[in-house]
């Protein structure tokens, strides 16, 4: 069987050639080389940007841990999905920090397929313990009664595992299945991490059939526990609706809209980016709305979580408290 070997040169055209061996590829980043006079304003822009990344999320892991008036199936996968928000950041946030600092783009081609291969499987987590985190929120507002039962430890485990785990052979199989396509235009990927669809673009042939089976994973990893996530905010909002006192639906309304704010930062700009026809018109857009929910929609995160809580804010003063004592 012969395998396609691709030449690369930076700003060159891509030249195939026959061979029988697969020999190492590199595509380059351009990232944000179209304003070369902002690189070091960027570069401590997005600097401090995953820094306080870090330090916001790693925050509510941490007051989720040590506060025991947060030790509740909610702030479970709260602490879980801030794990998440970093791990998710630092595949490309890293990588796009040492571009704009070394002033190079160029990324080796197992370099390029692993960090697709992490972002699809950390972005499809994210999707899932969304769904989860609207279901724990419908069973806790719909059916107070048998909330401790049914969200016991090793359900809300299991729910977690299962949102990380779910996504990997899917996302797998979509990178190879991506980057096993000819390359037969150029080696610049206009985008400042390796995402699928820069690289389609690069593509030659007749892809049709990829852009459906990206199409159809879209869907099933985007718009499913989207559409599962409605469906228990609709019986959430009927329920609250019915709650006797103003005390009562404004409660269940605050434990809430922190999670809906989240989903639809996310899903919003994630649904535009994956779900939309393929066209060549509006790549900076999609590089404004990659960088949304990829870097801005984890930085808020903490924020929306810890300044509409008055749990979380009340263990940040202990916490906060408790170092000043030290």
């Amino acid at each position: 069987m012969q395998f396609k070997h691709v030449n690369l040169q930076r700003g060159n055209k891509l030249k195939i050639i026959e061979t029988n061996l697969t020999l190492p590829m590199e595509f380059v980043l351009l990232g944000f080389s179209d304003i070369p006079k902002l690189h070091w304003f960027l570069f401590g822009i997005f600097l401090f940007i995953y820094i306080i990344i870090l330090l916001g999320n790693g925050i509510i892991i941490l007051i989720t841990r040590v506060e025991p008036t947060l030790q509740t199936p909610m702030y479970f996968f709260i602490s879980n999905f801030s794990f998440l928000e970093i791990c998710y950041v630092s595949v490309t946030l890293p990588r796009m920090l040492m571009d704009l600092f070394t002033l190079k783009g160029s990324i080796s081609f197992f370099a390029c397929a692993t960090q697709m291969c992490l972002f699809l499987i950390l972005g499809a987590t994210e999707c899932f313990l969304l769904a989860v985190m609207s279901y724990d929120r419908y069973v806790a507002i719909c059916n107070p009664l048998h909330y401790p039962v049914v969200m016991n430890h090793k359900v809300c485990t299991q729910l977690v595992v299962g949102s990380w785990v779910i996504g990997i052979p899917i996302q797998v199989g979509q990178t190879y299945q991506i980057l096993s396509l000819p390359f037969c235009e150029s080696n610049q990927i206009n985008h400042f991490f390796c995402d699928i669809p820069p690289l389609l673009k690069l593509a030659c042939g007749n892809i049709f059939v990829n852009e459906i089976v990206v199409f159809i994973f879209a869907v099933l990893i985007v718009t499913v526990p989207f559409m599962l996530i409605l469906a228990s905010y609709s019986r959430i909002i009927s329920t609250i609706l019915k709650l006797p006192s103003n005390t009562g639906r404004t409660k269940a309304f605050s434990t809430c809209s922190s999670h809906l704010i989240v989903v639809f930062l996310f899903y919003g700009s994630a649904s535009i980016t994956y779900l939309k026809p393929k066209s060549n018109k509006y790549e900076g857009t999609d590089k404004l709305l990659s960088l949304f929910y990829t870097i801005l929609t984890p930085m808020f995160n903490p924020l929306i979580y810890s300044l509409r809580n008055k749990d979380v804010t009340g263990a940040l003063r202990k916490l906060f408290t408790r170092l000043v004592a030290v």
